[in-house]
């Protein structure tokens, strides 16, 4: 996921484009001039964001402030990031290197990860039958797959004309789709692909006019407004609508409510995200470098926020209180921070960058060669 614009840009997850060789060459890609400082600050914040929610799930019931706060993030946290991914997966048409990159940062991590949040369950889950699937995902690896499927579709999406018309049609149309859930995760890879194409059509200059000190100020009231209303429906709205992973059918809401929500949610979230970009620091900060391991991040939170409910840790150290969930808050912030560093990068560079040479005939290695 590169873009001539800014230089070699790293999103969430392993670009289309090979990067450097050599574990030497892959630092300094992580942290070399050319980089747009503002997205690598928007993804490190974004996965602060992630993990914080993650952590909430098992301590905000008896909590409506939590629990708004969860809506509030939830609404914009994985949109956001697949704005990005979608922004800077524009290059990609197939190419032997670019199919190449496509199994090594996405397949083979949704692989590892797959089988290992398996075990994990099985060993400390008390879950001994967790059946490791490869087409059912498990908890957070479903967005491997999904990008995965994304990233393949984008010359259908740059081809067709009104790609983000027929984007949101689809997803309206899984949200009336029962029981594709558990086949690589269809709901969400369908209701979610409108924030993908949306980033696919996305132009610098359209980064730009978030940058404004107009739109930072804006982004204020938008922000505390929105605190305020999910504050008040807290109570009363399913969260499972914000996860997409369901039809309305499955919800036992009526059949129109599937495509009310998927265009509501749609709305909410992208104007949450341009003002979550309003205030995403445009400069090098402290944790701009961790922006090039948020995969790290996003792929090692999960047994932590899973270890809270396999050893019942929140009513054992009574973390549902309102001490506890700041506790809770905290940890999760700092556990990710330091899952995004260079060395966790660098311990699982074998999984998530690995370079499988042996796997791939000559054309796919010489044509990454040859962009650098």
């Amino acid at each position: 996921m590169f873009q001539a614009a800014h230089g070699n840009q790293q999103a969430l997850l392993p670009p289309a484009r090979e990067p450097e060789t050599g574990a030497d060459a892959r630092e300094r890609t992580a942290d070399r001039p050319g980089r747009d400082a503002f997205f690598d600050n928007a993804k490190y914040l974004a996965i602060v964001l992630v993990a914080m929610a993650h952590a909430w799930e098992p301590v905000m019931d008896g909590s409506r402030a939590t629990r708004a706060l969860y809506m509030f993030v939830y609404t914009f946290h994985m949109p956001a990031f697949i704005v990005i991914s979608g922004y800077f997966s524009r290059s990609f048409a197939g190419r032997p290197h670019q199919l190449k990159r496509l199994v090594t940062g996405l397949v083979v991590p949704y692989l590892v990860f797959e089988v290992a949040y398996s075990l994990y369950r099985r060993w400390a889950g008390g879950t001994p039958d967790q059946a490791i699937s490869l087409t059912d995902p498990i908890y957070l690896t479903w967005f491997l797959i999904a990008l995965f499927v994304w990233r393949l579709t984008t010359p259908l999406w740059r081809s067709v004309r009104h790609p983000l018309a027929l984007a949101l049609v689809v997803a309206a149309l899984a949200s009336l789709t029962p029981g594709i859930s558990q086949d690589l995760d269809l709901q969400r890879i369908f209701q979610f692909l409108p924030f993908f194409v949306l980033g696919l059509l996305l132009k610098p200059e359209h980064f730009a006019l978030v940058r404004r000190r107009s739109a930072r100020l804006l982004a204020v009231p938008v922000a505390l407004g929105a605190l305020a209303f999910t504050y008040w429906i807290a109570p009363d709205i399913r969260m499972s609508w914000f996860y997409r992973s369901t039809s309305a059918e499955e919800l036992d809401a009526p059949w129109w409510a599937g495509p009310v929500m998927t265009f509501a949610l749609f709305v909410c979230a992208l104007v949450l995200t341009a003002a979550f970009l309003a205030w995403v620091p445009r400069r090098r900060t402290w944790f701009t470098l961790l922006g090039a391991g948020t995969i790290c991040g996003y792929l090692l939170h999960g047994f932590l926020v899973k270890g809270m409910e396999y050893w019942a840790l929140v009513p054992a150290y009574r973390l549902d209180t309102p001490l506890g969930r700041v506790v809770v808050t905290v940890v999760a912030a700092v556990a990710v921070t330091a899952m995004c560093t260079p060395p966790v990068r660098r311990a699982l560079r074998w999984v998530t960058e690995p370079r499988m040479e042996w796997a791939f005939r000559g054309d796919a290695r010489e044509a990454g060669v040859s962009r650098r």
